[in-house]
């Protein structure tokens, strides 16, 4: 783990425990206490994300309730043994999915999300895995996420440009464009394309 993680894991953990506090005392000294750590937590991030304070504390110090993961949910699709990916903004590809909305399933969110990033139509049809984002992406993030994958089957479609991607297209697995880490891993991507060959299948979890 290098340093830079260490300070991130520090400042994550001040700030989980700061909300929690905040979500469950009644006492107004403690409130006090916990706004302060939960702000103490945000400048430790400013030097390490190289945003500024007001930038940090909106994103990392904002939300109110006991802390939980973030779900991301993604949409693996295969053609002739080919994988599709979106393009995002900055030119890099990922699997099509995004963060789970609030009044959707993690199914649900999955097909919403391919219809908006590649403008296809999908039915979900098999879970592939359940991974913690820190234990399984070299990009590290202020807030866990639990990343959810799902096999697909494209029902048609096409893609339309859009706010949130430039282009859609399938690869072959010996041939992946450059991945947005953050996001899609190569790992991640031959996990679901062994799910999808598989005949049975258990979703993978850590």
């Amino acid at each position: 783990m290098t340093k830079a993680d260490k300070w991130l894991d520090w400042a994550v953990r001040l700030q989980a425990l700061a909300q929690n506090g905040l979500a469950y005392t009644t006492n107004a000294f403690d409130k006090e206490r916990f706004d302060e750590i939960r702000q103490i937590a945000a400048e430790i991030l400013v030097e390490p994300s190289g945003h500024p304070l007001e930038v940090v504390t909106d994103l990392f110090a904002s939300e109110t309730g006991y802390q939980t993961p973030k779900l991301d949910t993604r949409a693996a699709i295969f053609q002739e043994g080919k994988i599709l990916l979106v393009q995002e903004a900055d030119g890099l590809w990922s699997l099509p999915g995004g963060w789970c909305d609030v009044d959707c399933s993690a199914m649900d969110n999955t097909i919403k999300e391919v219809k908006e990033e590649a403008g296809l139509d999908v039915e979900a049809y098999r879970l592939v895995a359940i991974l913690d984002k820190h234990k399984n992406q070299p990009s590290r993030s202020a807030h866990h996420v639990t990343k959810i994958f799902f096999l697909c089957r494209s029902l048609g479609g096409q893609f339309v440009p859009n706010s949130e991607t430039l282009d859609s297209r399938y690869f072959d697995l010996d041939d992946l464009p450059d991945l947005s880490l953050n996001k899609t891993t190569k790992e991640q991507i031959e996990l679901c394309y062994e799910a999808c060959q598989a005949e049975h299948w258990e979703a993978v979890f850590d």
